[in-house]
């Protein structure tokens, strides 16, 4: 068994996850066990179903198609089954993906599709569309003086005084090798997120080890005649509808936690953070002045 520490849980799993960082297993028992079985083609008596998943229960079937399949069951299990002739790392890349993201759903957290990274004992997040550039700018922000919390998988808590908490994530970043070489990560770079890409995990250089306050949520937009190039604060309903759109698999999560807890976690989250939209250039040469403008920002925030 493999043991992690991914997104404040403790996991044990028999299946290596080379993009998580480990973690001692004889400090604690596990709260996740990710296991290797049989996983049927469809749930009996699903109550729901799309194109690649079943719902039954709190049991919730996932099919890749040609690659493999994956039973989550009540936040705490994770049972896998590989296609013939497909390799263990893209299977790990979907554990660690859509897998674990059902998993947090069913465990009623708010998991926002996004980075984050921490300074002076608090956190951001920079959310976007997938490609928007979230990672290559919390990398590029770590480069400049942050802490990494979290790639792809944010997840946010609430403290005892309903303070917003960035759970961290336990697991490296991902990054395209045009990033990579950017940001002059090569000495850092690992195996390739799956087989047939040119993206890989970037082990991060201060890993921020404890849930840290969220102080803001930044959203990537790209600069084009519509959006004016900035920083501009949401409104209240604008920023609730954001965070809400921002949500990591939004389909599997509207099938999984009721619709009025999600509101609650998202209005007790507005209660102490804002939410930005940041419109920015695309293109790795405009990256530093996102940064200095991200930070400009954020110091602002006080």
């Amino acid at each position: 068994m493999y043991s992690y520490f991914i997104s404040g849980l403790r996991v044990s799993s028999e299946l290596e996850l080379r993009g998580a960082i480990p973690r001692d297993a004889r400090a604690e028992a596990a709260d996740v066990w990710i296991r290797r079985g049989a996983v049927p083609k469809a749930l009996p008596g699903a109550t729901a179903t799309g194109p690649t998943w079943d719902l039954s229960g709190d049991v919730f079937l996932l099919r890749v198609p040609r690659l493999a399949r994956f039973r989550i069951a009540a936040g705490r299990e994770i049972v896998f089954e590989i296609e013939p002739g497909f390799s263990e790392r893209d299977a790990a890349a979907f554990v660690l993906g859509s897998a674990f993201g059902i998993l947090l759903h069913q465990r009623g957290a708010l998991v926002l599709h996004g980075a984050a990274v921490a300074k002076n004992g608090r956190s951001i997040a920079i959310c976007g569309y997938s490609g928007a550039g979230k990672s290559t700018l919390a990398a590029a922000l770590c480069g400049d003086g942050c802490s990494f919390v979290a790639d792809d998988i944010c997840v946010v808590g609430l403290d005892g005084q309903q303070q917003p908490m960035v759970l961290p994530d336990g697991r490296h970043l991902k990054l395209w090798k045009e990033s990579i070489d950017h940001l002059k990560l090569a000495e850092r770079r690992g195996i390739a997120v799956r087989e047939s890409f040119e993206k890989y995990y970037v082990d991060p250089p201060d890993p921020h080890a404890k849930p840290s306050p969220l102080s803001a949520v930044y959203v990537l937009r790209e600069a084009r005649p519509s959006l004016r190039q900035g920083v501009e604060s949401l409104s209240l309903p604008d920023a609730m509808r954001t965070l809400d759109h921002e949500a990591y698999r939004p389909r599997f999560r509207a099938r999984l936690q009721p619709r009025r807890q999600v509101i609650g976690r998202v209005a007790a989250v507005l209660a102490r953070a804002k939410v930005f939209r940041l419109v920015m250039p695309r293109g790795l040469e405009h990256l530093q002045d996102t940064v200095a403008a991200v930070r400009a920002h954020w110091d602002s925030l006080g």
